[in-house]
């Protein structure tokens, strides 16, 4: 697969740009509602995706090399589902021909997040929609 034709799987739901919250003991991964400091949460994408990493070093890069071991990845993501062999969802822009449909079908963030810079604590923004 062509870098094009990876960065093409993006579906734009923005769901992975919400900051996570790890449990220590158990390892599992609460979602929040809270966007990264580079997120637009009316186009669901990143301001400064090139660059991303300079001003978020811990921004995670997706390759086919890590897709796999990234299990905090939602269910519905693309790259996480060609990963697995499973088929795009109909709402998925390649399949619907639209990139508007992940919003129609209520799969992005769009109009659900807080930008990072204006949360408070965290924990006290779990969200559960986002699986």
């Amino acid at each position: 697969m062509t870098t094009a034709e990876w960065e093409s799987l993006c579906d734009g739901c923005g769901k992975c740009c919400l900051l996570k919250l790890q449990d220590v003991e158990t390892e599992i991964v609460d979602y929040t509602n809270v966007s990264c400091r580079l997120f637009d949460d009316e186009t669901c994408r990143c301001t400064r995706y090139e660059e991303r990493q300079r001003f978020v070093p811990d921004c995670v890069v997706l390759s086919a090399d890590n897709i796999a071991r990234l299990s905090w990845m939602p269910s519905t993501c693309a790259y996480r589902l060609v990963a697995e062999g499973r088929a795009l969802p109909v709402w998925h822009h390649l399949v619907s021909g639209s990139h508007k449909t992940v919003h129609l079908a209520g799969q992005s963030v769009r109009g659900r997040t807080i930008a990072e810079l204006d949360a408070t604590d965290l924990e006290h923004h779990i969200a559960t929609w986002p699986r």
